[in-house]
Formats: structure tokens, sequence, C-alpha cells
């Protein structure tokens, strides 16, 4: 236990709440006094010993809940989505380049954790039956018996085997993903999948497909896992360091202690991306030369071309409507986008934001007569609640707001397209798209999980012209970027 609370005080410490080598020891007699029984008394009882303000207690308790409460697995590894899945003949079952590179950096902190004795007791595979072959590796058997605590126990194991609490920084990401994975069975895994694809068999295949799909979205959760781990641990020494690496990281993964740094840095990128496009433009920008202005005005230096005058044209600034899905999966992303979009309006004084989970409502006066952090509350309080439903989100702006959009209106729409199985309403998205000048789809999840489950993202490309990954702060400010660009 010892080891273990010398590694939370360092994360209180990764956190800034200052604990002197005093104060270790008098929380190593506060535990030998109140014990583990009582998580509450535990909890309190540390808090009094390490934290000494207000802002102490606040980042105390947001480290103790993370460092001490096995994390949720939030995954579609069990809802019937794999059942579905096929094999992509294009997929070879490898890493993205980075992360493999990173992986045989690292080879030596891997484990065998995996097992399952490949091909042992395994007779002629049934191909009439799909379900009658079962995986034999015993990370397969874990991806797809649909047992969320016994993965996350599986994940958190191979966390410590590996000393994820020694990462550094930020790229060590890919890293300390591919030692986890590899210590839970990865290889015999891969193993196994390419012994099934080798049969050829209809259940092989399709035990393939679905295996394949399980694995890409466990490692996703691992690459979450790795990042909390990070803001956790790492020491990241450096104003400009850390402000880079929350830059990069998931939105989701960011904690509420986070939120000012987070604010600071989405003012700043907003100042810059407004000198790099609006450099005294006014509303002007250079066009063809105008003769006639240019020879009235260098009359006084008898014809001498001192001053030359240009035909202007006027510059377009882009009327942007943002809708963002507030719901529970998706509320953190809603949080930054407003919050960037709002730090832009010197630029983009049009902006109109929507929220909506089912019905759509504006939510632009709100921001403007409140405090930041007011406004968002209540806007997710009053539009965060309810069963997500982008067909009644679609008919609402048809109704209230459609005559509003022109060819230079621009919408951003961000959003996980997942409608619960209900009417998508795409052609409604189609009278848009053929009405505005460019409709931008933002969605938070990665593209493996578009055409998971109840997403309609299939559906909704199509309507849209230009749909992108969008869950971190670097990717807001290239989207806004190319916004900027494309109206100028």
């Amino acid at each position: 236990m010892d080891r273990t609370l010398v590694d939370f005080i360092k994360a209180l410490r990764t956190a800034e709440v200052k604990v002197s080598p005093a104060e270790t020891l008098d929380a190593m007699h506060a535990i030998d006094i109140v014990g583990f029984a009582d998580r509450q008394f535990l909890k309190d009882s540390l808090s009094m010993v390490l934290s000494k303000n207000t802002e102490e207690k606040a980042a105390f308790n947001t480290c103790f809940d993370h460092f001490f409460t096995v994390e949720k697995f939030d995954s579609q590894l069990d809802d019937g989505s794999l059942d579905d899945a096929s094999p992509d003949p294009m997929d070879g079952g490898e890493f993205d380049s980075s992360e493999q590179q990173s992986g045989q950096q690292g080879q030596g902190g891997s484990g065998g954790g995996g097992g399952g004795g490949m091909g042992e007791g395994r007779g002629e595979a049934d191909t009439t039956e799909d379900t009658s072959l079962q995986p034999q590796s015993a990370l397969g058997q874990l991806l797809l018996s649909g047992d969320k605590n016994e993965l996350v126990i599986s994940i958190t194991e191979a966390g410590r085997a590996v000393e994820v609490n020694q990462i550094v920084v930020f790229t060590q990401k890919g890293l300390y993903t591919r030692k986890i994975m590899d210590h839970m069975g990865l290889r015999e895994l891969q193993d196994e999948i390419g012994e099934l694809q080798g049969q050829g068999g209809n259940a092989q295949i399709n035990l393939a497909g679905r295996l394949k799909k399980a694995r890409d979205l466990l490692r996703e959760r691992v690459r979450d896992y790795v990042e909390r781990q990070f803001f956790l641990h790492a020491d990241a020494t450096g104003k400009q360091l850390r402000e880079e690496l929350l830059r990069k990281v998931k939105l989701s993964n960011l904690e509420k202690r986070n939120f000012k740094e987070v604010q600071e840095i989405v003012f700043r990128m907003a100042k810059k991306l407004i000198a790099i496009h609006s450099k005294r433009r006014k509303t002007f920008r250079r066009g063809q030369l105008d003769v006639r202005k240019t020879l009235r005005h260098n009359m006084q230096y008898d014809g001498m071309f001192f001053d030359l005058r240009w035909k202007a044209s006027r510059v377009d600034r882009p009327k942007v409507m943002a809708i963002c899905d507030v719901s529970g999966s998706v509320s953190n992303y809603s949080r930054f986008l407003l919050m960037f979009l709002y730090s832009l309006a010197e630029i983009l004084p049009k902006v109109r934001s929507f929220a909506f989970s089912s019905d759509l409502g504006e939510v632009t006066q709100l921001f403007e007569h409140s405090n930041l952090e007011d406004a968002i509350a209540k806007t997710l309080r009053d539009y965060g609640s309810g069963s997500t439903d982008y067909g009644q989100m679609f008919i609402d702006f048809k109704k209230n707001c459609m005559a509003d959009v022109n060819n230079k209106t621009t919408i951003i729409i961000l959003g996980d397209a997942r409608n619960n199985y209900g009417d998508p309403k795409a052609e409604i998205l189609r009278e848009i798209y053929d009405k505005s000048k460019r409709i931008i789809w933002l969605n938070p999840e990665p593209r493996n999980s578009w055409t998971v489950g109840d997403a309609e993202m299939k559906k909704y490309a199509p309507c849209c012209h230009q749909v992108e990954v969008c869950n971190s702060l670097m990717h807001l400010e290239r989207v806004v970027g190319n916004l900027l660009r494309s109206a100028g």
C-alpha cells in the first residue's frame, strides 16, 4: 500500500497539489489509523492531511476519484454490433505505423499475459453454424464474452504490469498502448485471426471479422486509458509543453481542473487566427488595378504613379450556424466547440449557436448575456437530457431556421450521429445542403465507429461538404482556420 500511496501523491503533485515529505508520512499514519474499509472516510482523512485550501481540495477530490476508481468501460464490444461484423480484406491486423514503431522500441516491456493454446483441442471446424465456433485465444474469449468488468480489470492489471505510471511524455502513448495490448495477449489473438482466415470456412471468416472489430475497439479504449494515466502521472514540466499536450489530447479525457488552462489556450488560438486572417483587411482585399482612380490620385505628382489604386472586392465574412449535440456522450466536445466559436466573435460576428439532444434550441443570446461557465451549464441542463434524436433536430431546424439559410451560410454540426435507431431524416439535411454554402460535420468518434450500432454517418456524410474526426483542440483550430481561409 505504501507504493500505491507514493504513486497517488505523485499524481497529486502533477495536479498541482503541493505535498511535502512530512505530509506524506502523515498520510501513511492516517491510513494506519482509518484503514480501507470505508472509502469515503479514507478520502476525507487523506484530504485533511494532504490538501490545504479550497482549490487544492477540489483537485484532490478529482485526483482521488480517478486514481482509486476503476474506470467504466464504455464500448460497443457487447452491443450486438459484432455479430454482423465482416472481415476487411485490406486489414492486415497491424497498428498504424507510428504505433508500430513505438511498439518496436518498447518490446522489452511486453509480457506473456495471453494464452489459450492456439489450436489445442480444436477439432475440424463446423462451417455450417457460425455460432458453433468460439475463439481459442484468451484475449479473444475475453473480448467476445461481453464481460466489461473483467475487461476493465484486465486492462488495469496490464497497465500496472508494464508500469504505465512511468509515462513521461505524450509521445509515449503509442508505446504504452502496444505494451498493454501485448501483455493482454495481442500476439496470440493476431495468430488466431490469421489461422482462421487461412482455413477459409464461413464460420472461421465470420469469427475472424468479429475478432478484428473487437480488437480495433479495444485499441481505442486502451489509448483512452493511457491518456488518462498520463494526466495522472506524467511530470509535464514547463507550461509550453503542458499546453501542447492539452491541444493534442482527446477533449473527453480532460478533467475539470484543466478547463481553465484550456480556456486560456482557446483564447490565444482565436487571437492567432484573428492575426492571420484579418490583418487590417477591414472588409476589403486587393483586386485588379483601377486605372481611373490611379490617374486621378496621382495628378498631384505630375502623372507619376506614386499612389496605386486597386479595384476592391468585399470580403464575404461567413455566416455560421453551429449545431451541437449536447447529450451525455458528447457534452464535453460540445463545451469546447462553443467555447472556441465564441472566442472568435471578433472575426466571425454572425455566429448563431444551437444545442439539442432531441428538440433544437438556440443558445446565442444565452452566451451573450451570461459568463461562459454559467451559459454552458444552463445549456447542458436545458438541452442535455433526454434520448438523442437527430431526426427531430432536423425537423426543428427546417421549421425554425431554414428561412435564414442561404448561399452564404456555413453550418457546423458537432455530434456522433447516433440516433437510437430512429428516423435520421437525412432528406432534410440534403435540403440544407442544397441551400447553404457549406455543411461541415465534426464527429468526435474514430472513423471505425461511424457505422457501428445506431450511428447514421453513412447516411449523413453524402449530405455534407466536409466530414472530419474532431476530438481535440488541434482539430478544432484546423477546422475553424480552414473556414476562415475559405471566407477570406
